[in-house]
């Protein structure tokens, strides 16, 4: 069942057809992972390291994963930077929402809940055949 799910899954998300949930899971990580870097953002102002150790506490994610996200949020407006000065060494850059960065991250969430929502349901036998 749990492979048969993960086909569905993966299906329905990444619109692939594949054996596995080991795919899943890497479509799964490039979907989440700007909401996740939008909401530790929404907390506070973080460099790029401290975001992917962060992340990485709760998804295996390299370094390099982080930062052509956070380019691509900063060349949409999502995001601005600003370099202060670090104890252990170089400035550092660190991240800051902008409005409509904090207006996307409230829409990502409310979008990720009511996903999980309703795919919470599917699992648990919610939808049904007809």
């Amino acid at each position: 069942m749990y492979g048969t799910v993960c086909y569905y899954m993966l299906h329905e998300i990444a619109g692939k057809i594949t054996e596995g949930c080991d795919i899943m899971n890497i479509q799964f990580k490039k979907g989440v992972l700007e909401l996740c870097a939008l909401a530790l953002l929404a907390k506070k102002n973080r460099y790029g390291y401290e975001l992917v150790n962060e992340i990485s506490r709760s998804i295996s994610i390299s370094e390099g994963t982080i930062y052509p996200l956070l380019r691509r949020l900063k060349n949409d407006g999502y995001v601005t930077t600003y370099l202060q000065e670090s104890k252990e060494g170089a400035p550092r850059k660190y991240y800051q929402l902008t409005e409509s960065g904090k207006e996307m991250e409230r829409q990502l969430k409310e979008e990720w809940l009511n996903f999980v929502k309703q795919v919470n349901s599917f699992l648990k036998g919610g939808a049904k055949d007809e």
